[in-house]
């Protein structure tokens, strides 16, 4: 039995590489083709092997996800804001240093979960309880988004930032379209500082590999611990949300910021998973693909989601260092604007596959909405209106 585990960890992982480095293609989509297979032609094969092929899969994603999101501008659910810094970065020969900050962030963001788990689960089904009966989450996130607004210096092109890409959102996710997310954000976020750099003829220069950068990992990482556990509590708030609300508090520089980020998402991933254990409530897709599977784990499973989520962490951790050095070699060989074009071909392809006609047309609107949003010179991190009003009139109504 541990060699079938074990095997399962190694293949799991070997697919979040592949879901991670292909934009568009998320971990979601092979946790349901995992589990409508699981009744046919996986059906020989135990839920249990499946479960830690789901946990190791999401885990590694996780890691490998911010290499197309930092090098092409192409990142899914809780990726796009590292496009921001990471990108700046890129075009400052820092590129590597940009990922390995995340990939350093989500180590130290899996420590975190394996120390702060069994605290939680102590108080979690009374915070659970308590936030069902305070409603203070919309009053909150009404407060972060004026705050993001109101230190701009433009602050009516700010709040018409946030406007604009909020109605995006809130129309896309309640049309009922497959995977609304992902030419969303892309758009918003990828495609259309893709087509920018294209516009301007962007040129990324030769990278540095073996420069190091010192950071202050106290304050990112106190405030990943404190702010990651609302993705328990709470549904419909990601990642990307939390990191915001995060960042309103401690004020972190772009190097903090890009290590508290890779932290978040991975405790966010982790989290996932014990609110279907502590609270029978799934966050993310690959809980889903867990319950579908297995049901709401038992305590040893549980046990075995956490030891799976350690070892793939790690493994993870090396194998972004070494992937992105590859990457790094083909980007500075390669025509950069050339790059970009194929990277808007082959997301273009995944959206209409994945998400259909329709989908590909809120790709092209929400690509010029960024590109729209992004000329009138405010802070791109008012574009996360397009899920923070959302989230907001989840809790109002």
């Amino acid at each position: 039995m541990l060699l079938e585990i074990i095997l399962a960890l190694l293949i799991g992982t070997l697919a979040g590489i592949f879901t991670g480095l292909i934009p568009g293609i998320h971990i979601n989509l092979v946790g349901a083709i995992i589990v409508s297979l699981s009744i046919s032609l996986l059906s020989n094969i135990p839920a249990i092997y499946m479960g830690v092929f789901i946990v190791s899969m999401s885990i590694t994603h996780v890691f490998i996800d911010f290499i197309p999101s930092i090098f092409l501008g192409a990142p899914e659910d809780g990726t796009e804001l590292s496009v921001l810094p990471g990108h700046e970065m890129l075009k400052k020969g820092l590129g590597f240093q940009a990922v390995k900050l995340t990939s350093l962030g989500c180590l130290y963001g899996i420590f975190i979960f394996i120390l702060i788990s069994f605290p939680i689960s102590l108080i979690a089904k009374g915070v659970y309880n308590f936030s069902l009966s305070v409603n203070l989450i919309p009053i909150l996130l009404i407060g972060i988004s004026l705050n993001l607004i109101l230190v701009e210096r433009k602050k009516f092109l700010a709040f018409l930032v946030f406007a604009i890409s909020g109605i995006l959102g809130l129309t896309v996710l309640n049309i009922g379209m497959k995977e609304p997310l992902l030419p969303l954000l892309t758009g918003l976020f990828g495609t259309s500082s893709m087509i920018l750099a294209i516009k301007d003829k962007t040129r990324i220069g030769k990278q540095e590999i073996n420069q190091e950068i010192k950071i202050g990992k106290r304050k990112p990482l106190i405030t990943s611990a404190l702010a990651s556990p609302l993705s328990i509590f709470l549904p419909a708030i990601s990642s990307g949300q939390i990191a915001v609300v995060g960042n309103q508090f401690s004020k972190l520089d772009k190097k903090e910021f890009l290590f508290m980020l890779g932290s978040i998402n991975i405790l966010t991933m982790a989290f996932s998973f014990l609110a279907l254990f502590l609270l029978s409530k799934t966050r993310t897709g690959s809980a889903v693909a867990i319950e579908s599977l297995l049901g709401v784990p038992t305590t040893s499973f549980f046990l075995l989601i956490a030891t799976t989520i350690l070892i793939s962490g790690i493994l993870s951790f090396f194998l972004a260092e070494f992937l992105s050095k590859k990457f790094l070699i083909v980007l500075e060989k390669t025509n950069y604007t050339k790059i970009c074009i194929a990277t808007i071909l082959i997301i273009s392809l995944i959206t209409f596959i994945v998400s259909g006609p329709f989908g590909f047309l809120v790709l092209v609107i929400s690509t010029f909405t960024g590109v729209y949003c992004i000329s009138l010179g405010v802070n791109r991190v008012n574009m996360m209106g397009c899920l923070l009003l959302q989230t907001i009139l989840f809790y109002l109504l």
